[in-house]
């Protein structure tokens, strides 16, 4: 069967109400489909407008009466305020067999059951009636993509609202100390990706703990290149802490082997020649974990190449965001980190621990720097997805 695009769009209220992690685990965790872009929105007036026009008539008059129920909720939420304030949206593009149907069943319908929590919309969402079966409140937690014979013209109304807008939604939050605001970047790293998995899901639930705001979600295929620059500090690091241990190692193996003692300066010689090259080698496999390809084994014209591994870079904005994020993920090695944290729950070891996440607010302008969180791979990565399911 043909490959085809789908999307879906978690709502303004959804994330406001830190429900985002909870309908992404239901999203990855029930859909086969891969996903292959993500950007946060926040629509204008004009696309606003455009989206809601482009909800198809309904069927019969009982499914017309929610579609236009949904054009008005377009309109009167996922628009700006009458401020000009727009609202946060998460956009999610997947591509597969049967992207569409598989989204509408994980998503659920517009006739939004209170006795169930099958679907996401059934869950988070609400369709509150009144008198002679007119709708009061409704809540769909989640929009999705309306073509059913084909989705392109659909995606191509969003491809041209997005090709002009931020990847960041900075100065689109509100906050009662700006002076006290700080931006910082978690990565879920390439292990929580390896498989279909309610996990990334879970994982962003866990922080929204934190009650800080997402302002900016990029899928990311990390270059070698950008990798050696992310994790450039870590290697004098590795070297620092770990060539002396593995000098001290080399020489107990040496002694014990040969049956002889060295002298006390063989311990320099040796972290010299073993402990470093062991040091570097380690940083090697944290590049080739992270790129999907190991930096000596690269050719200088593939470097700057997209990597094979895939990561989801996520930008909190909020008071004390760095030391929030932080906690909530804890330490680097799993087996150290307290109960509760993300990494405890879902790591493994110092290497596969599930998530990154900076450690200044400094470093964290370096790191979205390097990985270009404010330039959008979002267009570029739909239209490569729409030759490729020609």
């Amino acid at each position: 069967m043909a490959q085809e695009l789908a999307y879906a769009i978690i709502t303004p209220y959804t994330i406001r109400k830190s429900r985002t992690g909870a309908v992404l685990a239901r999203l990855f965790g029930m859909i086969s489909a891969e996903l292959v872009a993500t950007q946060m929105i926040a629509l204008d007036r004009e696309m606003a407008d455009r989206y809601a026009d482009s909800v198809m008539p309904g069927s019969d008059p009982e499914d017309e009466k929610l579609r236009a129920a949904i054009r008005t909720y377009i309109r009167e939420n996922m628009g700006p305020s009458p401020d000009g304030r727009r609202h946060r949206s998460l956009m999610l593009v997947f591509c597969g067999e049967n992207a569409q149907d598989e989204l509408s069943s994980v998503v659920g319908s517009l006739t939004i059951s209170a006795d169930t929590g099958e679907t996401i919309r059934n869950t988070y969402g609400d369709l509150v009636l009144g008198p002679h079966k007119g709708i009061r409140f409704f809540e769909p937690a989640a929009l999705v993509s309306d073509r059913v014979s084909d989705n392109r013209e659909e995606i191509k109304m969003w491809l041209d609202f997005l090709s002009k807008e931020n990847a960041l939604l900075e100065n689109t939050c509100e906050y009662e100390h700006p002076d006290k605001v700080e931006q910082t970047l978690a990565l879920l790293k390439p292990d929580t990706w390896r498989q279909r998995s309610a996990r990334p899901g879970a994982i962003v639930d866990m922080f929204s703990r934190t009650n800080l705001r997402i302002i900016g979600c990029k899928l990311i295929e990390m270059s070698v290149a950008q990798a050696l620059e992310f994790y450039g500090p870590v290697e004098k690091a590795l070297c620092k802490k770990l060539a002396p241990k593995i000098g001290v190692q080399a020489k107990e193996l040496l002694e014990g082997k040969l049956a002889l003692r060295l002298p006390p300066e063989s311990d320099e010689k040796l972290a010299d020649a073993v402990g470093v090259p062991y040091a570097k080698d380690q940083f090697e496999k944290i590049v080739e974990f992270m790129s999907g390809r190991r930096p000596s084994d690269c050719p200088e014209d593939l470097r700057d190449r997209p990597g094979t591994a895939r990561t989801l870079g996520l930008v909190y904005e909020g008071e004390d965001a760095v030391r929030k994020i932080r906690d909530v993920l804890g330490p680097t090695d799993p087996t150290k980190a307290p109960e509760g944290t993300i990494r405890k729950e879902f790591g493994s070891d110092v290497m596969v621990n599930t998530a990154h996440a900076s450690d200044s607010p400094e470093n964290a302008q370096r790191e979205m720097g390097i990985l270009e969180l404010r330039r959008s791979n979002f267009v570029e990565k739909i239209n490569k997805a729409l030759e490729e399911c020609k």
